[in-house]
């Protein structure tokens, strides 16, 4: 189980790191020109937090992955690490419309690559909760 928790924590470093691209590559640029000053900078202050948060999750994973499997604070983090990334994967399929990646094969590609990477996380930290009700 060490092992997927470093993987893990890896898979969200650049995960965090790729967060790095999004304003580029969503062109927010153009697609954010007509909203309020505080909207547009709300999605760029957000996506770098996330980023940070999403990266610091990952380095707690690889720097402290015997922590998390076998103390009972490391538990409760993997529940609620879990609940998160949980949460994270429902939300792929009730949070966005299918037309987004519907009939495009790289949004689809995606989609299907994305849910099988939060249904994996969230695994992972089930597993690295399940000590808490063993």
């Amino acid at each position: 189980m060490i092992l997927h928790l470093q993987i893990t924590g890896y898979l969200l470093m650049i995960l965090a790191i790729v967060h790095i691209v999004f304003p580029r590559y969503f062109n927010w640029k153009e697609e954010l020109k007509d909203v309020s000053l505080i909207n547009r900078q709300m999605m760029y202050i957000h996506t770098l937090f996330i980023g940070l948060v999403v990266f610091m999750m990952g380095a707690l994973c690889v720097s402290s992955a015997d922590d998390l499997l076998y103390t009972p604070l490391g538990n409760k983090i993997c529940l609620g690490l879990c609940a998160f990334w949980s949460t994270r994967f429902v939300i792929q399929f009730i949070g966005y419309s299918s037309r987004l990646w519907k009939g495009k094969r790289f949004e689809t590609s995606m989609h299907i690559i994305f849910s099988i990477l939060w249904g994996y996380i969230s695994w992972v930290f089930l597993m690295g909760c399940w000590r808490m009700y063993a």
